[in-house]
């Protein structure tokens, strides 16, 4: 199982000090790797912006082919459930073919489908084609993560891994926002159309330089079917569960019963494959190191924060404030801004500081903007929001950063193509879990709040009395006055209610990221990375 060694590993082992470091650089094709990597990034950028992409343009959509409320929902879940089978599977596929065959196949195969997802005339084609761009896509996510712990000099990761953690965030932070103005300006269709011009850059920078390793073609003798099945029922269940199981009152519906009691069961079976069969879909032998297990649990959650606080807030100025999409994304830029202003200095501090505590750090800002967002009213918008918006797009970013190094700095570099996958399947799953917690908490809060909104009100107030005769004053020229004056006031109380619910939701990612800050301390020290200055001084 030999790979080939990546272009920053080339220099003799029994050299030393600056001699070495010298070969190294060397031996460096700059110009290939930066140019096979920005392309690699483009199409990491693109997979996931296509997530969230329809998220605003969810009704055009809906319109235009003619779905039922129920079925549209269908566009973003049939895109994600695939996508995390093909996500752990990259690793394999990348050991056996290549970094750059793989890389080539997963855009090709992205930008067939989104152009038929695009010229799609019915909810069941556009399903198909969804789903099969997820999966087919969900290659390109992952395998940017191995190049960049691996091909880079280790002086350079830090850099290349900032570039990545600006994508992961920022992808899903402007995927609304870029959705919405396409689709008023253009059409629908074009959030896939607009895929092929920078998928066919991405074609000839990683088919033109990305030659970063080749595949080990021994592999696919006695290739695992069996634990590919396995994991393939667990994830795919796993993730239809958490996406519908709040739309289906959870174990109410049958169906999420049954795929449960099927992730349940093939969860473990998968496991227990990978961990006895000789050669495994996914190598598992990962979590054996301390730091990496610390950091997909940190990964999980920066993804439950990420997908949490960008469903949130759109989701709330649609919902009580009836924000348009555009008005949606000029409110939410303040976090993608935020986010990319943090990355450089983040990607400075992870070199001086001990990682750990810049997670701590990051969490902990994350949490402090949530938790101010707690006392949202009806009333707020986008300076009430530029505060919570900045702690977390800062936050978000320099956890991310810095879990990154915590996670991927100590592995051996044989692992590290089956750990990318590992560590972007944690954020995607945290995401889902994030985003069903949410949704319950919501459902069930401001079904409570109404509750004791309905409850503490007397009828008999004189205030009460008098909003309700003025109302039905108000009201007097329609069919039943008095009706259309308690709707108002139904109307009123459920606003109240669910801007509480919303609250309640914000304290609860503020809670869950106050949590990760302290489990940071269970991870190892990480020795710093030496910046390029530090080098070539030395």
């Amino acid at each position: 199982m030999s790979e080939a060694a990546p272009p920053a590993a080339a220099a003799p082992a029994a050299q030393s000090g600056t001699k070495q470091t010298g070969m190294k650089q060397a031996e460096i094709n700059w110009t290939a790797l930066l140019l096979g990597f920005a392309g690699m990034v483009i199409g990491q950028f693109m997979a996931i912006l296509d997530i969230q992409i329809v998220a605003a343009s969810l009704p055009q959509i809906q319109a235009g082919v003619g779905a039922s409320a129920d079925e549209i929902s269908w566009i973003q879940t049939a895109y994600l459930i695939p996508e995390v089978v093909m996500i752990p599977l990259s690793g394999y596929l990348s050991r056996l073919w290549g970094t750059r065959i793989v890389f080539m196949a997963s855009c090709t195969g992205f930008l067939i489908m989104s152009v038929m997802v695009g010229l799609s005339s019915s909810i069941e084609m556009m399903i198909l084609f969804r789903a099969l761009q997820g999966f087919v896509g969900g290659a390109m996510i992952p395998t940017v993560f191995a190049v960049a712990f691996t091909a880079f000099p280790p002086e350079r990761r830090v850099t290349a891994s900032v570039i990545m953690g600006l994508i992961v965030t920022l992808a899903p932070t402007v995927g609304p926002t870029l959705g919405g103005h396409l689709t008023e300006q253009l059409s629908w269709h074009w959030l896939f159309f607009i895929n092929v011009f920078p998928g066919v850059i991405v074609l000839f920078l990683v088919g033109r330089y990305a030659h970063f390793d080749k595949g080990d073609a021994s592999l696919a003798k006695g290739f695992d079917w069996w634990g590919l099945g396995l994991m393939a029922a667990f994830l795919m269940s796993l993730q239809f569960v958490l996406e519908e199981g709040a739309k289906e009152n959870w174990f109410e519906d049958d169906n999420i019963l049954l795929l449960s009691v099927i992730a349940a069961i093939c969860g473990p079976a998968f496991i227990w494959r990978s961990l006895t069969y000789r050669n495994p879909i996914v190598e598992l032998r990962a979590f054996g190191n301390r730091n990496f297990v610390v950091g997909v649990l940190m990964t999980f959650i920066v993804g439950a924060a990420l997908f949490g606080g960008t469903f949130l807030l759109p989701l709330f100025l649609g919902r009580v404030r009836e924000y348009s999409a555009a008005e949606v994304g000029t409110t939410m830029i303040v976090s993608g801004l935020a986010m990319f202003a943090t990355a450089p200095f983040a990607g400075r501090l992870v070199r001086l500081v001990d990682a750990r505590i810049l997670m701590f750090v990051g969490f902990i800002l994350a949490a402090w903007g949530m938790w101010d967002a707690r006392l949202v009213t009806d009333e707020w918008g986008f300076w009430e929001f530029a505060g919570v918006q900045a702690m977390r797009g800062c936050g978000v970013m320099i956890a991310m950063i810095a879990s990154q190094q915590v996670t991927m700095a100590t592995l051996p570099p044989h692992m590290v193509k089956n750990a990318s996958g590992l560590v972007n399947l944690a954020r995607n799953v945290g995401g889902a879990f994030g985003l069903a917690t949410l949704n319950t908490a919501l459902t069930h809060n401001t079904a409570l709040h109404m509750v004791e909104l309905t409850s503490a009100i007397d009828q008999t107030h004189q205030g009460m009395r008098a909003m309700i005769a003025g109302l039905t004053e108000r009201f007097s020229g329609s069919i039943d006055p008095q009706a259309s004056a308690m709707k108002a006031v139904y109307g009123l109380l459920q606003k109240q209610a669910t801007t509480m619910a919303f609250g309640d939701a914000f304290a609860l990612l503020a809670v869950g990221c106050a949590c990760a800050a302290f489990l940071t301390l269970l991870s190892q020290p990480v020795k710093s990375v030496p910046s390029p200055e530090a080098s070539e001084i030395h």
